[in-house]
Protein backbone atom coordinates (compact mmCIF):
# COMPACT_ATOMS: atom_id res chain seq x y z
CA UNK A 1 0.00 0.00 0.00
CA UNK A 2 1.43 3.26 -0.55
CA UNK A 3 -1.37 6.12 -1.07
CA UNK A 4 -3.37 7.11 2.37
CA UNK A 5 -6.75 4.73 1.67
CA UNK A 6 -8.84 7.92 3.29
CA UNK A 7 -7.05 10.59 0.77
CA UNK A 8 -9.09 12.88 -1.59
CA UNK A 9 -7.19 12.57 -4.73
CA UNK A 10 -10.06 13.15 -7.28
CA UNK A 11 -10.26 16.13 -9.55
CA UNK A 12 -6.48 15.57 -10.62
CA UNK A 13 -7.25 17.04 -14.37
CA UNK A 14 -6.04 13.29 -16.01
CA UNK A 15 -7.33 12.13 -18.92
CA UNK A 16 -7.38 8.69 -20.84
CA UNK A 17 -6.49 9.09 -24.59
CA UNK A 18 -6.24 6.29 -27.68
CA UNK A 19 -7.52 3.02 -28.28
CA UNK A 20 -7.04 -0.41 -26.55
CA UNK A 21 -4.34 -2.41 -28.86
CA UNK A 22 -0.84 -2.43 -27.38
CA UNK A 23 2.14 -2.25 -29.81
CA UNK A 24 4.09 -4.15 -27.44
CA UNK A 25 3.42 -6.10 -24.54
CA UNK A 26 3.46 -9.67 -23.21
CA UNK A 27 6.41 -11.75 -24.19
CA UNK A 28 6.26 -11.54 -28.30
CA UNK A 29 8.75 -8.53 -27.95
CA UNK A 30 12.24 -9.35 -29.61
CA UNK A 31 15.45 -8.18 -29.13
CA UNK A 32 14.26 -5.68 -32.00
CA UNK A 33 12.01 -4.44 -30.15
CA UNK A 34 13.47 -4.38 -27.02
CA UNK A 35 16.34 -1.89 -28.16
CA UNK A 36 13.55 -0.07 -30.09
CA UNK A 37 11.24 0.14 -25.92
CA UNK A 38 14.51 1.12 -24.65
CA UNK A 39 16.04 4.24 -26.92
CA UNK A 40 12.60 5.19 -26.60
CA UNK A 41 12.04 4.84 -22.75
CA UNK A 42 11.88 8.22 -21.35
CA UNK A 43 12.85 10.18 -23.58
CA UNK A 44 10.18 12.36 -26.69
CA UNK A 45 11.71 10.75 -29.41
CA UNK A 46 9.61 7.87 -31.27
CA UNK A 47 10.90 5.02 -32.95
CA UNK A 48 7.84 2.88 -32.69
CA UNK A 49 7.73 2.57 -36.31
CA UNK A 50 10.69 0.71 -36.47
CA UNK A 51 8.31 -2.35 -34.74
CA UNK A 52 5.66 -2.29 -37.29
CA UNK A 53 3.06 0.19 -35.56
CA UNK A 54 2.29 3.73 -36.59
CA UNK A 55 4.88 6.07 -37.69
CA UNK A 56 5.10 9.32 -35.80
CA UNK A 57 4.13 11.40 -38.49
CA UNK A 58 0.87 9.74 -38.71
CA UNK A 59 -0.33 7.88 -35.58
CA UNK A 60 -2.70 5.50 -35.26
CA UNK A 61 -5.67 5.95 -32.77
CA UNK A 62 -6.31 9.38 -31.50
CA UNK A 63 -9.64 9.60 -29.54
CA UNK A 64 -10.90 11.58 -27.67
CA UNK A 65 -10.09 11.91 -24.09
CA UNK A 66 -11.95 10.59 -21.18
CA UNK A 67 -11.69 11.50 -17.80
CA UNK A 68 -9.94 8.65 -15.09
CA UNK A 69 -12.98 7.34 -13.48
CA UNK A 70 -13.42 5.59 -10.14
CA UNK A 71 -10.12 7.47 -9.11
CA UNK A 72 -11.35 9.63 -5.63
CA UNK A 73 -9.97 8.33 -2.98
CA UNK A 74 -5.78 6.59 -1.98
CA UNK A 75 -7.66 3.47 -1.94
CA UNK A 76 -8.49 3.72 -5.53
CA UNK A 77 -5.19 4.84 -6.29
CA UNK A 78 -4.22 1.59 -4.43
CA UNK A 79 -6.05 -0.65 -6.54
CA UNK A 80 -5.92 0.81 -9.99
CA UNK A 81 -2.27 2.04 -12.34
CA UNK A 82 -4.72 4.58 -14.15
CA UNK A 83 -5.84 6.01 -11.10
CA UNK A 84 -2.33 5.55 -9.27
CA UNK A 85 -0.52 8.10 -11.71
CA UNK A 86 -3.63 10.08 -11.64
CA UNK A 87 -3.40 10.67 -8.07
CA UNK A 88 0.09 10.58 -8.01
CA UNK A 89 -0.13 14.03 -10.57
CA UNK A 90 -1.79 15.75 -7.80
CA UNK A 91 1.32 15.07 -4.81
CA UNK A 92 3.91 15.81 -7.61
CA UNK A 93 2.07 18.85 -8.75
CA UNK A 94 1.88 20.22 -4.81
CA UNK A 95 5.68 19.61 -4.49
CA UNK A 96 6.84 21.65 -7.30
CA UNK A 97 4.19 24.36 -6.59
CA UNK A 98 5.99 24.95 -3.13
CA UNK A 99 9.50 24.97 -5.30
CA UNK A 100 8.78 26.60 -8.54
CA UNK A 101 7.85 29.73 -8.68
CA UNK A 102 5.25 30.58 -11.46
CA UNK A 103 4.92 26.64 -11.70
CA UNK A 104 2.39 25.42 -13.88
CA UNK A 105 0.79 21.52 -14.37
CA UNK A 106 1.38 19.58 -17.40
CA UNK A 107 -0.81 17.91 -18.96
CA UNK A 108 -1.22 14.32 -18.10
CA UNK A 109 -2.46 11.09 -20.64
CA UNK A 110 -3.20 8.38 -19.72
CA UNK A 111 -2.60 5.93 -23.23
CA UNK A 112 -4.57 3.17 -24.14
CA UNK A 113 -2.70 1.50 -27.25
CA UNK A 114 -1.43 4.16 -29.27
CA UNK A 115 -2.12 7.87 -29.58
CA UNK A 116 -0.86 11.16 -31.47
CA UNK A 117 1.01 13.83 -29.84
CA UNK A 118 3.63 16.80 -31.30
CA UNK A 119 6.20 14.44 -30.38
CA UNK A 120 5.45 11.37 -32.09
CA UNK A 121 3.37 8.53 -30.86
CA UNK A 122 2.56 7.65 -27.75
CA UNK A 123 2.51 3.89 -27.12
CA UNK A 124 3.83 1.54 -24.27
CA UNK A 125 6.28 0.66 -27.00
CA UNK A 126 7.22 4.36 -26.95
CA UNK A 127 7.20 4.24 -22.82
CA UNK A 128 6.84 7.28 -20.94
CA UNK A 129 7.91 10.61 -21.69
CA UNK A 130 7.75 14.25 -21.93
CA UNK A 131 6.62 16.07 -24.69
CA UNK A 132 7.54 20.44 -24.02
CA UNK A 133 5.46 21.33 -27.64
CA UNK A 134 2.35 20.78 -25.82
CA UNK A 135 3.49 21.01 -22.28
CA UNK A 136 2.01 17.37 -22.11
CA UNK A 137 3.56 14.37 -19.84
CA UNK A 138 1.94 10.62 -21.27
CA UNK A 139 2.24 7.40 -19.84
CA UNK A 140 0.74 4.12 -20.97
CA UNK A 141 0.49 1.86 -17.88
CA UNK A 142 0.92 -1.10 -19.85
CA UNK A 143 4.58 -0.14 -20.26
CA UNK A 144 4.56 -1.34 -15.80
CA UNK A 145 4.27 -4.83 -17.49
CA UNK A 146 6.77 -4.57 -20.18
CA UNK A 147 9.83 -3.34 -17.54
CA UNK A 148 8.87 -6.24 -15.63
CA UNK A 149 8.50 -9.11 -18.75
CA UNK A 150 11.81 -7.39 -20.83
CA UNK A 151 14.12 -5.58 -18.26
CA UNK A 152 13.85 -7.24 -14.94
CA UNK A 153 12.09 -4.83 -13.25
CA UNK A 154 9.42 -5.54 -10.11
CA UNK A 155 7.68 -2.16 -10.98
CA UNK A 156 5.66 -2.09 -8.54
CA UNK A 157 3.59 0.91 -6.48
CA UNK A 158 6.66 3.42 -6.00
CA UNK A 159 8.96 2.54 -9.16
CA UNK A 160 5.42 3.49 -11.04
CA UNK A 161 5.52 6.66 -9.07
CA UNK A 162 9.02 7.30 -9.56
CA UNK A 163 8.35 6.91 -13.64
CA UNK A 164 5.45 9.48 -13.12
CA UNK A 165 7.67 12.25 -11.27
CA UNK A 166 10.66 11.79 -13.57
CA UNK A 167 8.69 13.04 -16.21
CA UNK A 168 7.44 15.58 -14.35
CA UNK A 169 11.27 16.38 -13.98
CA UNK A 170 11.66 16.82 -17.04
CA UNK A 171 8.58 19.17 -17.71
CA UNK A 172 10.49 21.28 -14.56
CA UNK A 173 13.88 21.53 -16.70
CA UNK A 174 11.52 22.52 -19.64
CA UNK A 175 9.89 25.30 -17.16
CA UNK A 176 12.93 26.79 -15.53
CA UNK A 177 14.80 26.66 -18.53
CA UNK A 178 17.08 23.78 -18.43
CA UNK A 179 16.26 22.36 -21.39
CA UNK A 180 16.92 25.42 -23.52
CA UNK A 181 20.28 26.07 -21.54
CA UNK A 182 21.55 22.86 -21.75
CA UNK A 183 20.28 21.63 -25.07
CA UNK A 184 21.16 17.82 -26.99
CA UNK A 185 25.23 18.01 -27.66
CA UNK A 186 25.56 14.32 -28.83
CA UNK A 187 25.79 10.87 -26.59
CA UNK A 188 28.16 9.78 -23.82
CA UNK A 189 28.58 9.62 -20.57
CA UNK A 190 28.94 13.16 -19.37
CA UNK A 191 26.65 14.11 -22.26
CA UNK A 192 23.57 16.91 -21.64
CA UNK A 193 21.28 13.72 -22.52
CA UNK A 194 22.89 12.08 -19.41
CA UNK A 195 23.10 15.02 -17.32
CA UNK A 196 19.64 15.82 -18.26
CA UNK A 197 18.14 12.44 -17.35
CA UNK A 198 20.05 12.03 -14.11
CA UNK A 199 19.18 15.40 -12.69
CA UNK A 200 15.39 14.01 -14.04
CA UNK A 201 15.90 10.92 -12.02
CA UNK A 202 17.52 13.32 -8.83
CA UNK A 203 14.12 15.39 -8.72
CA UNK A 204 11.90 11.96 -9.00
CA UNK A 205 14.05 11.08 -5.79
CA UNK A 206 13.80 14.24 -3.94
CA UNK A 207 9.91 14.00 -4.50
CA UNK A 208 9.84 10.79 -2.88
CA UNK A 209 11.52 11.84 0.16
CA UNK A 210 9.17 14.70 0.69
CA UNK A 211 6.47 13.23 -0.64
CA UNK A 212 4.63 12.04 2.93
CA UNK A 213 4.48 15.82 3.80
CA UNK A 214 1.99 16.71 1.23
CA UNK A 215 -1.69 16.76 2.28
CA UNK A 216 -5.23 16.82 0.33
CA UNK A 217 -7.61 19.52 1.61
CA UNK A 218 -8.70 17.90 4.89
CA UNK A 219 -4.97 17.37 6.01
CA UNK A 220 -4.80 13.54 5.16
CA UNK A 221 -1.44 12.37 3.76
CA UNK A 222 -1.55 11.49 0.26
CA UNK A 223 1.06 8.85 1.00
CA UNK A 224 2.43 7.10 3.58
CA UNK A 225 6.23 6.59 4.52
CA UNK A 226 8.04 4.04 2.19
CA UNK A 227 9.07 0.64 3.25
CA UNK A 228 12.56 -0.34 2.57
CA UNK A 229 10.86 -3.16 0.01
CA UNK A 230 9.51 -0.12 -2.06
CA UNK A 231 12.59 2.17 -2.10
CA UNK A 232 14.14 -0.78 -3.13
CA UNK A 233 11.94 -1.63 -5.58
CA UNK A 234 12.08 2.35 -7.22
CA UNK A 235 16.06 1.76 -6.93
CA UNK A 236 15.27 -1.46 -9.03
CA UNK A 237 13.51 0.32 -11.53
CA UNK A 238 16.22 3.21 -11.87
CA UNK A 239 18.92 0.29 -12.58
CA UNK A 240 16.31 -1.54 -15.10
CA UNK A 241 16.68 1.24 -17.30
CA UNK A 242 20.39 2.23 -16.89
CA UNK A 243 22.40 2.45 -20.14
CA UNK A 244 24.68 -0.29 -19.54
CA UNK A 245 22.02 -2.99 -18.50
CA UNK A 246 19.85 -1.71 -21.88
CA UNK A 247 22.69 -2.13 -23.94
CA UNK A 248 23.80 -5.80 -22.26
CA UNK A 249 20.24 -6.99 -23.76
CA UNK A 250 21.84 -6.88 -27.14
CA UNK A 251 25.42 -8.07 -25.85
CA UNK A 252 27.35 -4.80 -25.91
CA UNK A 253 27.90 -2.29 -23.90
CA UNK A 254 29.24 1.34 -25.39
CA UNK A 255 29.40 4.24 -22.99
CA UNK A 256 30.31 6.56 -25.68
CA UNK A 257 26.68 6.07 -26.99
CA UNK A 258 24.87 6.54 -23.64
CA UNK A 259 22.24 8.91 -23.14
CA UNK A 260 20.54 8.17 -19.56
CA UNK A 261 23.43 7.37 -17.61
CA UNK A 262 24.02 3.88 -16.19
CA UNK A 263 22.29 1.78 -14.07
CA UNK A 264 24.56 2.94 -10.70
CA UNK A 265 24.44 6.53 -11.73
CA UNK A 266 20.68 6.79 -11.86
CA UNK A 267 20.43 4.79 -8.55
CA UNK A 268 22.89 7.38 -6.80
CA UNK A 269 21.25 10.55 -8.43
CA UNK A 270 17.86 8.94 -7.32
CA UNK A 271 19.53 8.63 -3.62
CA UNK A 272 20.78 11.34 -3.87
CA UNK A 273 17.82 13.41 -4.56
CA UNK A 274 16.28 11.37 -1.83
CA UNK A 275 18.54 12.32 0.44
CA UNK A 276 19.14 15.84 -0.27
CA UNK A 277 15.93 17.58 -1.85
CA UNK A 278 16.24 19.35 -5.31
CA UNK A 279 19.07 21.17 -4.17
CA UNK A 280 21.55 18.25 -4.59
CA UNK A 281 20.11 17.93 -8.10
CA UNK A 282 22.36 20.37 -10.27
CA UNK A 283 23.99 17.66 -12.59
CA UNK A 284 25.11 20.15 -14.87
CA UNK A 285 27.74 21.59 -12.60
CA UNK A 286 29.29 18.10 -11.46
CA UNK A 287 32.62 17.03 -12.94
CA UNK A 288 32.40 14.24 -15.58
CA UNK A 289 34.08 12.14 -12.93
CA UNK A 290 31.56 12.74 -10.40
CA UNK A 291 28.41 11.94 -12.66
Amino acid sequence: MTFSPGADVGGSGAKRRGRSTAIVGGGAVGLVAIAVLLLNAFTGVDLSGLLGGAPGGSPQGGGAASAIAECETGADANANDDCRMAAGSIVVNQFWQERVEGYREPSLIIVEGTTSTPCGTASNAVGPFYCPSDEGVYIDPDFFAVMRQQLGASANELAQLYVLAHEYGHHVQYLVGTMEAFPNNGAGEASNGVRTELQADCYAGAWVGAMTELTDANGTPYLLPPSQQQLDDALNATASIGDDHIQAQSGMVNPETWTHGSSEQRARWFTRGYEGDVGACDTFAAAARDL
